[in-house]
C-alpha cells in the first residue's frame, strides 16, 4: 500500500532563517503527518516509485506560513460602512471594532472564523494566532472557533479579548473563556490556548488582579499594545501607569507573552522585552490603514527583541505582510537599501513561536521528522534560487504570487487551486444571506 507522498519538482527553500538550505530541483516526501525525506526529485522519486505525485510545477516550496496575530471576526467588515465619521484610533475601535463584535452571533462567529480560514488556505498559512471578540456571543466561542479550525484542517492558537469596556462581569467572563480552552486544549496537537486581553486602556486593575492570579504561569497572555498614543494617554489618566508598566506590575510580561503593534514604545520599553523574553508582533498593513504610525523595526531589533509578524484582521497573507514591512521600513528611513538586514528574521520568529506553542521543535522547517506543513507558491522562479537570494525571491515574486498547494499535517487543503476541505462558494453564499441582519444589529448599537 502506497503511504508516501511527494511534492515536487520545484525550488525548495528549507526554512526562513537568514541561510536556508535551497534544493533548486526539489521535492518534499510526506508520510502521514511527518515529512519523511527532503532532497532532489529524481532522487525521491527513485526511492518511492510508486508514491503519490502532488506536481509543484516547479513553484517555490516554503515551509507552511504562520501568522502571529489575526482577527478573524473582522471578515464580515468587509463594505461595511459605520455610517459615522470616524477621524482618529478611538473613533475607529467605537464606531466600527466595538459595534461589529458586538453584532455577532453563535452564525456569523463560525462564518467568520471560515472565511478567515479559507483565506488562511489560500495564502499558504498552516498556523494560526486568533484574537477573538463577540460580546453577545461570548461563552464558548473558542470552542466554536476551535471547530471550524479542525474541519478546514490548520493549527490554532486561539484566545478570547478580556476587555471592562462592557463591564467588569464581561471581562471576568472572558477570563473564564480563556482559562477553560487553554486547560481544554493543553495537549491537543493542534489546537492551543493564550490569555487574550484587548488593550490596557481597557482592562482595570482589578481583572490584571484577577487575570495574573488565576492564570497558569505558563499561559502567556496576547494583548494589543501601544498601538496608538491613546494606549498610554489612557492608561496613565485611569490606572497612572503606562501600558507596559501594568503588565510588569501583574507580572504578566513574561517569554509567554505575545505583543501586538508596540508602535509607541520607547526605546527602554524595548529593552524591557527583550529582557522579559516576550514577543512582539509587527503588524505594518494594519498600522498603515488606521494611520496610528510605524514600528521602529532596526532600532526594536537593534535592542534584542524578538519581532515576529502579523496581519491583525488586514488580510491572511503573510508573504503580503512581509512585503508591506520592506517598503514601510524604506519609506520609513528613507533608505533605498535598508531592509535586507531587519525584515527576512520575521516569519523565521512566527516559526520558532508557534514550534514552541505546539511542542514541536521542527514545526515551520522543511526537514525529515517535520510537521508536513508545506505550501507552494505558483510559478517557476525567473532566475536562479539560492541561499544568498532566497529572500529576494520571496520579497519581489512570491508575495505577488498564488498559491498552488497548501498542505497541513500532511493533509492537501488546497490542490491546484482549489479548496479540498471547505467550500468556499457555500461560505460565500451563506454568508450574503447573513449579513444584511448583521449590519442591521451593527447599525442598531
Amino acid at each position: 500500500m502506497n503511504d508516501i507522498t511527494i511534492l515536487g519538482p520545484g525550488a525548495v527553500i528549507s526554512d526562513f532563517s537568514d541561510s536556508p538550505t535551497v534544493i533548486s530541483d526539489g521535492a518534499v516526501a510526506m508520510k502521514e503527518d511527518r515529512i519523511e525525506s527532503v532532497g532532489t526529485f529524481d532522487a525521491l522519486t527513485q526511492q518511492w516509485p510508486r508514491a503519490e505525485l502532488l506536481n509543484a510545477h516547479g513553484g517555490l516550496i516554503l515551509p507552511g506560513l504562520v501568522n502571529l496575530h489575526h482577527h478573524f471576526y473582522s471578515a464580515p467588515a468587509r463594505g461595511l460602512d459605520p455610517g459615522r465619521p470616524m477621524h482618529n484610533f478611538g473613533e475607529i475601535l467605537e464606531g466600527l471594532w466595538w459595534r461589529l463584535d458586538r453584532a455577532l452571533d453563535i452564525q456569523t462567529v463560525r462564518l467568520s472564523a471560515a472565511l478567515s480560514l479559507a483565506d488562511c488556505i489560500r495564502w499558504g498559512c498552516t498556523t494560526v494566532f486568533d484574537h477573538h471578540a463577540s460580546p453577545s456571543c461570548l461563552a464558548g466561542s473558542l470552542e466554536l472557533t476551535a471547530g471550524v479550525v479542525r474541519e478546514a484542517g490548520l493549527s490554532a492558537v486561539l484566545c478570547y479579548e478580556v476587555s471592562d469596556r462592557n463591564g467588569h462581569d464581561e471581562a471576568l467572563a472572558g477570563l473564564q473563556e480563556n482559562l477553560q480552552f487553554a486547560a481544554d486544549h493543553r495537549n491537543d496537537p493542534r489546537l492551543r490556548g493564550l490569555l487574550g486581553l484587548h488593550a490596557s486602556f481597557t482592562v482595570s486593575d482589578s481583572t490584571l488582579e484577577q487575570v495574573a492570579r488565576q492564570r497558569p504561569t505558563d499561559l502567556g497572555i496576547h494583548i494589543h499594545l501601544a498601538e496608538d498614543p491613546l494606549d498610554e494617554a489612557l492608561s496613565m489618566r485611569r490606572y497612572d501607569q503606562l501600558p507596559l508598566d501594568r503588565l510588569n506590575h501583574f507580572g504578566l510580561l513574561d517569554r509567554h507573552a505575545l505583543l501586538a503593534h508596540g508602535v509607541h514604545l520607547e526605546p527602554r520599553d524595548f529593552s524591557r522585552i527583550t529582557e522579559s523574553g516576550a514577543t512582539l508582533i509587527h503588524n505594518p498593513e494594519s498600522n498603515a490603514n488606521n494611520a496610528v504610525g510605524r514600528l521602529d523595526l532596526p532600532t526594536v531589533l537593534e535592542l534584542g527583541c524578538s519581532v515576529g509578524l502579523g496581519t491583525d484582521g488586514m488580510s491572511s497573507n503573510m508573504l503580503r505582510s512581509l512585503r508591506a514591512a520592506f517598503l514601510a521600513l524604506r519609506a520609513g528611513t528613507g533608505d533605498p537599501t535598508s531592509g535586507f538586514d531587519t525584515v527576512p528574521g520575521l516569519l523565521a520568529v512566527n516559526a520558532q513561536r508557534a514550534a514552541k506553542s505546539f511542542g514541536e521543535p521542527l514545526l515551520g522547517q522543511l526537514e525529515a521528522g517535520a510537521p508536513a506543513d508545506v505550501i507552494v507558491v505558483d510559478g517557476p522562479p525567473p532566475t536562479p534560487v539560492g541561499e544568498s537570494n532566497a529572500f529576494g525571491h520571496l520579497l519581489y515574486g512570491a508575495s505577488e504570487s498564488v498559491v498552488r498547494h497548501t498542505v497541513a499535517r500532511g493533509q492537501v487543503l488546497l490542490k491546484d487551486f482549489r479548496h479540498t476541505t471547505l467550500d468556499v462558494a457555500s461560505l460565500a453564499n451563506e454568508t450574503h444571506a447573513a449579513t444584511p441582519a448583521l449590519w442591521e444589529r451593527f447599525r442598531s448599537l
